[in-house]
């Protein structure tokens, strides 16, 4: 057993989780070993009692509890296959030496979860290019949503992206191809979003309820969630392209505010239904004919501030073959949208 410790937080270690910072420190101590020890007040920040999940500052003391040596050493990083390290870099939009942009292929997720082996955080070793380190997730996509996600080379890197998206100082605009066609034109959404039990032990299936925004406060686990949209264009009164900008980064946000205003996105069964027709006043979320059931949901362009230089960088991600496949069914080519159609507003 190691002695009674003390370590102070460097800068560069600044906002990272207590449980996340510890892991770094002492890879061979399990994260439910962890939690059981800041429980039991044993792992203490400037002698008090913290939580796993305490976000840690520069300078802050860290009292470590003796630890067994060498008990349970990390596991061994898994071989990521050519074909894999092929595909995730062919991903690669932009790069530079803090960030690097993917277009996230639909279908692939973006972290570990339940059955869920393959995924961008793993195939993130293929894309150090040279540093020492993977990139860092600073943001998620849902696996069947497509399109722009950043990664950090540098946990500085990381800190300052996180808190331009935390201050709503990051843009992110979405495209979609709606049932049925949303009016007026341009509008927002204010709906709350408040999740519901998913199915099995892992909550497998959860989902997003929407409230009205009177309901919010005295519903508990509820949160607010902004959208703002534009119908860009339509076909008759069958479907709609339509940009979204989501405000606030709720569970699934999109997805469920679109539905609950009547026009679920196309593909998404699990709120627009898996039936052509919706038991509302719209569509279902299946088109039929030659369209695509995909998920039609696609992080397009995120805009946000280089975090060495201050530059504001621009990210378009080309839309994936499912979705380029209705635009062209539709006749739409994505050269006739504007980039930022909420920049005046």
């Amino acid at each position: 057993m190691s002695r009674v410790q003390t370590v102070t937080v460097e800068a560069d270690d600044a906002d990272q989780r207590l449980d996340r910072w510890f892991r770094r420190q002492f890879p061979h101590v399990p994260q439910g070993r962890i939690e059981k020890m800041c429980r039991k007040g044993e792992i203490r920040v400037d002698g008090g009692r913290v939580k796993a999940a305490t976000r840690l500052e520069a300078g802050q003391q860290v009292r470590v509890p003796p630890l067994p040596a060498g008990a349970a050493p990390a596991p061994e990083r898994k071989t990521i296959s050519d074909a894999d390290a092929k595909m995730i870099q062919s991903c690669v939009i932009y790069r530079d030496d803090q960030v690097i942009a993917l277009n996230k292929p639909a279908g692939l997720p973006t972290q570990g979860g339940s059955k869920q082996t393959r995924h961008v955080d793993g195939l993130a070793e293929a894309l150090k290019f040279g540093f020492e380190e993977k990139p860092r997730l600073v943001h998620r996509l849902d696996k069947d949503t497509s399109g722009v996600l950043l990664l950090a080379r540098t946990r500085a890197a990381a800190k300052a992206l996180t808190a331009s998206m935390r201050h709503k100082e990051t843009r992110k605009i979405y495209w979609a191809l709606v049932a049925g066609v949303p009016t007026p034109y341009l509008g927002e959404i204010r709906f709350g979003l408040v999740k519901a039990p998913g199915r099995g032990g892992g909550g497998e299936g959860e989902k997003m309820i929407a409230l009205h925004p009177r309901d919010i406060d005295d519903t508990p686990g509820a949160k607010r969630a902004h959208t703002l949209y534009a119908t860009l264009y339509r076909v008759g009164a069958r479907a709609a392209w339509v940009a979204m900008e989501p405000i606030t980064g709720r569970t699934h946000q999109l997805r469920a505010h679109m539905a609950e205003i009547g026009h679920p996105i196309a593909g998404d069964g699990k709120y627009g239904g898996s039936g052509q027709e919706n038991m509302g006043d719209g569509w279902g979320a299946q088109l039929g004919g030659i369209i695509s059931k995909e998920l039609h949901l696609h992080a397009r362009m995120m805009r946000f501030e280089q975090p060495e230089t201050g530059e504001i960088i621009t990210v378009t991600a080309p839309l994936p073959e499912h979705m380029a496949q209705s635009w062209e069914t539709f006749g739409w080519t994505e050269d006739i949208a504007a980039e930022d159609p909420f920049e005046a507003l």
